[in-house]
């Protein structure tokens, strides 16, 4: 990690903190080296600095959509982070390949299901892409669930603190031994994906994947 990249998340941190009181007791839980995969809700507000600052030295990449290097400023802080632009709605292999490289390199790589912003905090429908990345770098996954910073812009505006909690979960594998996986099997796979980040959320907050029942698991080895 060079210092642009540290400084960045130096500030960061010191910003949320201020901004926000953080609730993360198991953040030491996360694997402290090797390639990951993170999964997380996406309210799109304070998620991305937040975790891409507090997982230091962890260093985290991840897509994002390719328009957002028209900002000179997120250009920049996309270009510290290392983050991959993809371009949204069509197999983007480039930014396939890259996430799959910077796996190899042993960083996390950070997904978000949903595919877009939920805003409310309450989980959408997740979208089947990300079993692609999952089935080709065989590497383990990690649910990281967040909640409170649905609020974060409308207290900022207050001039309020945001309570912003992150939560853990154990790490797992996809197991799709002697199953074909066609567009069916990939939805499955990821709503199973999803009831894992639903656990560590409080009730209010799993919206689409509210039903815990619902949860298979047919897909999913917890690795230690």
């Amino acid at each position: 990690m060079n210092f642009t990249h540290w400084f960045l998340n130096f500030l960061i941190r010191g910003y949320t903190r201020v901004t926000c009181r953080i609730d993360a007791p198991d953040l030491h839980k996360f694997p402290s080296h090797g390639p990951v995969i993170a999964i997380a809700n996406h309210t799109g507000q304070i998620e991305v600095p937040m975790l891409f600052a507090h997982l230091q030295p962890r260093q985290l990449t991840g897509w994002a959509k390719i328009e957002a290097w028209d900002n000179p400023l997120l250009r920049w802080v996309f270009g510290v982070w290392g983050a991959i632009p993809v371009r949204r709605g069509e197999a983007d292999m480039k930014a396939l390949k890259l996430a799959l490289k910077a796996l190899e390199d042993g960083k996390i790589f950070g997904l978000a299901p949903e595919g877009t912003r939920n805003y409310n905090g309450k989980l959408k429908r997740a979208l089947p892409g990300t079993v692609i990345i999952a089935l080709h770098s065989g590497a383990p996954i990690v649910p990281i669930a967040h909640w409170g910073g649905e609020v974060y812009l409308k207290n900022l505006k207050r001039l309020k603190r945001t309570d912003f909690h992150i939560r853990v979960g154990e790490p797992f594998k996809i197991n799709v031994d002697g199953v074909k996986v066609n567009g069916e099997v990939r939805q499955q796979i990821v709503d199973e994906m999803m009831y894992e980040l639903a656990k560590l959320l409080p009730e209010e907050y799993r919206g689409e994947y509210g039903d815990m029942g619902k949860a298979t698991g047919r897909f999913i080895v917890k690795v230690k």
